[in-house]
C-alpha cells in the first residue's frame, strides 16, 4: 500500500485525509486537553484541601458546643 501511495504521488493527499479522519474521530470522543485536565485537577486538589479544613473546623465547633452544653 505504501509503495502504491508513494509511487503515485498522492502521499500528501492521503496524509491530509488520514489526519482529517483522525481529528474527526478524536473530536467525537469525550476528551479534554491536557491543560484543561491539569487545571481541573488543581481545582479539585484545592477543593479537597478546603473540605478537610472545613471538616476540622466543624469538628472543633461541635466539640466546643458539646462542652458548652455539658456546662449548663
Amino acid at each position: 500500500m505504501q509503495e502504491l501511495v508513494n509511487s503515485s504521488g498522492i502521499k500528501g493527499e492521503v496524509d491530509k485525509s488520514v489526519r482529517t479522519l483522525v481529528q474527526s474521530a478524536l473530536g467525537r470522543l469525550d476528551v479534554v486537553s491536557r491543560e484543561e485536565f491539569d487545571t481541573q485537577a488543581a481545582i479539585l486538589k484545592r477543593t479537597r484541601e478546603r473540605v478537610v479544613e472545613l471538616e476540622a473546623e466543624l469538628e472543633a465547633l461541635t466539640r466546643e458546643l458539646e462542652s458548652l452544653s455539658r456546662e449548663t
